[in-house]
């Protein structure tokens, strides 16, 4: 996730949401210190805040973060409903939270990481867009292959990049996309 981030430029326009499988108490560090390292912005998310454009959110350690939109603003809702297939934070629920959402572009991308989680959610996804484009990490560079595998073996990745291409890729779409 760091090497991804750290190949986006500060100008970077969409917001991007991060769901790591770590508990609490270790994300708030992590983003303080991806964003002391990166020129694009970095923070832990808050419950109710409104998601800007330019910035990184990371799901807090213990709690599942979903996407909702009011109006024309999305806002950030944390939860700590109980764990989805041992998860919590799990990806599945941010990427379902987002399928919900009309009238945006999306972009998924799935890394290194035991079993499944993110799978479902972005057969939801695909299902509700199949214009949504996803990411997997290829075997090659994934420190442990099973999220990226399922994604694979669901079909619905249209890139399987290796983690160091995965920013240039993100940058290409942007600049596709807007």
């Amino acid at each position: 996730m760091a090497q991804v981030i750290s190949n986006l430029p500060g100008n970077y326009s969409f917001p991007i949401f991060i769901v790591q499988h770590m508990p609490a108490g270790f994300t708030k560090s992590l983003a303080n210190r991806l964003n002391m390292n990166n020129d694009i912005y970095v923070k832990e998310a808050e419950d109710g805040e409104q998601v800007r454009s330019k910035t990184v959110y990371i799901a807090p350690g213990n709690q599942h973060m979903r996407i909702r939109k009011r109006g024309e603003i999305l806002t950030i809702q944390l939860s700590e409903d109980s764990p989805r297939n041992g998860h919590r934070p799990s990806v599945d629920i941010l990427f379902e939270s987002l399928a919900e959402i009309e009238d945006i572009a999306k972009i998924a991308v799935i890394l290194t990481g035991m079993g499944s989680d993110g799978t479902k959610g972005i057969l939801k996804l695909k299902e509700v867009n199949e214009n949504t484009v996803v990411i997997a990490e290829s075997e090659e560079t994934a420190i442990i292959y099973g999220m990226p595998k399922a994604v694979v073996h669901s079909k619905k990745a249209n890139f399987i990049l290796p983690i160091n291409e995965i920013g240039k890729k993100l940058l290409d779409l942007q600049n596709g996309m807007e």
